[in-house]
């Protein structure tokens, strides 16, 4: 068959919408028509012989790949085309269907659209937790590897690698609730709703949504196909968990610059003309993807905010490519994330002479004198006499209390006092003893890690059992459908 030549106006629009929509489209709108039909046919809205034909030609069209299709014009959009080809398919013109009864496009992209969106944001937690896993082994692995802890991008305190990788593994932890938290409110179904006033048909929107695994149906039709908060929701949590990621990336591109962690091979390339180059590129991918994100999840919220609160393609088609590059991009970052730090070993990490030549200590030498009766403002002020006078390796026992007695009016300042100042300047593997249960001590850490990785598995297994409910839904629908399609 031959078709007129496009419109500019399906040319520039309509076909690109097309291509870019219906590889994402096309297979779950075959489902979601097949947990249609079945419901019409249960409730008596169609035949049962019509409903067998629509569904034997509905299991045809799961064969179809929509990249073997393209756009020619004849009708409108991916929705139209799945009605044309299921005629063809029947062997019937498309004016004797009733595959739309009681259905509309709006109602149906919006289901859809939550179809795709719930199965990639699987995919999203899948690679967090497969991250988190590998943060909270790494964390507890080197909870006993004292690094030196920067604020304002200057040496501050000692703590250690275990430590700060459990401060991001407990971020990542948050994430993954947020995200499942996104998942239950995705996961119900709009489906029944139609334009967004429903039909006075006898439908049973709640059929359809246990064969399509949705938890519940959305509880008003006009919020069914005019809410976009899960949508913003989407963008946004992407946005913020790979901007937490991207901030990590930078920490661990100076801490592969000063040899503290060995780069890992596959996750760097060489230079074009200096040989000993090798560059972590990964770490500046993340940052570059968190930033795309961040513009995803703004295009969103634009095009949400330049909406009326009903039907609209600013709030529905024109933010999908949007969010489905936005859950690509969070997967790809997550599993290269995890697939980083499950190499990620240490190389050269500081020493204790240069730890406290950097000052990091000072703090800790602070708290010391606090210990022996001094107020903490005076002790700060004697810790800050003292290195100004010399590094702490420089002190000695007598500069400390001259110091002492001239800042703070303490003389003598006891033999002890003087003993746990040097100690706690000198030593910074004492941070390894720390009690306090949120701290860099080592057994602190290990209990951190612990109870993060509690709350994890608690999280992924609240997934787990989406899926398997995703699983179930699948296999009732193919034998109900297997079994009308048989009549």
């Amino acid at each position: 068959m031959t078709h007129q030549p496009l419109t500019t106006y399906q040319q520039h629009h309509l076909r690109v919408v097309f291509d870019h929509h219906a590889a994402y489209l096309y297979g779950p709108m075959v489902k979601a028509s097949e947990a249609h039909v079945v419901m019409l046919a249960e409730q008596g809205l169609v035949p049962a012989d019509a409903a067998a034909q629509m569904l034997r030609g509905l299991v045809k069209l799961r064969d179809d790949r929509p990249g073997t299709f393209e756009y020619d014009g004849s009708v409108e959009d991916t929705y139209f085309t799945l009605e044309k080809r299921l005629a063809e398919a029947c062997g019937i013109p498309t004016g004797q269907l009733s595959v739309q009864l009681a259905r509309s496009r709006n109602d149906l992209d919006s289901g859809v659209f939550r179809m795709v969106l719930r199965d990639q944001l699987l995919g999203v937690i899948a690679a967090l937790g497969d991250a988190g896993a590998v943060l909270l082994d790494r964390a507890d692995r080197y909870a006993d590897v004292v690094v030196v802890g920067y604020t304002h991008r200057r040496p501050a305190q000692p703590t250690t690698i275990g430590h700060v990788l459990a401060g991001y593994a407990e971020a990542l932890t948050g994430q993954a609730a947020a995200y499942a938290s996104l998942l239950a409110e995705m996961n119900r179904s709009p489906l029944g709703s139609c334009a967004f006033a429903g039909t006075d048909l006898a439908i049973d929107p709640h059929r359809v949504a246990e064969l399509l695994g949705f938890d519940e149906v959305v509880v008003n039709s006009y919020e069914a196909v005019a809410g976009a908060d899960h949508l913003m929701r989407t963008g946004a949590l992407n946005a913020q968990a790979t901007a937490t990621g991207a901030r990590v990336a930078r920490t661990l591109m100076d801490w592969l610059t000063w040899e503290w962690v060995r780069t890992p091979e596959e996750f760097t390339q060489g230079s074009s003309i200096m040989p000993q180059k090798r560059n972590p590129v990964v770490l500046e991918h993340l940052v570059s993807m968190a930033g795309a994100t961040a513009a995803d999840a703004a295009s969103v919220f634009n095009n949400v905010g330049a909406a009326w609160w009903e039907d609209s393609n600013n709030a529905t088609t024109d933010v999908q490519v949007r969010l489905w590059e936005s859950n690509d991009r969070a997967y790809r970052f997550f599993a290269l994330l995890g697939g980083l730090f499950e190499r990620l070993e240490p190389l050269r990490p500081p020493n204790a002479e240069t730890i406290v030549a950097t000052g990091a200590t000072t703090t800790a030498a602070a708290d010391a004198l606090t210990r022996h009766g001094l107020p903490f403002r005076a002790a700060h002020s004697v810790i800050g006499r003292l290195v100004r006078s010399g590094p702490p390796a420089t002190w000695t026992d007598d500069g400390i209390r001259e110091a002492a007695r001239d800042v703070a009016g303490i003389d003598p300042l006891g033999d002890a006092a003087v003993q746990d100042l040097r100690a706690a300047a000198l030593l910074p593997e004492l941070v390894l003893r720390r009690a306090q249960s949120d701290g860099p001590g080592e057994a602190a850490v290990r209990a951190q890690v612990a109870r993060l990785r509690s709350h994890l598995d608690a999280t992924l297994a609240e997934v787990d059992a989406l899926r398997h409910r995703l699983r179930e839904a699948d296999t009732k629908l193919a034998a109900v459908v297997a079994e009308r399609a048989a009549q």
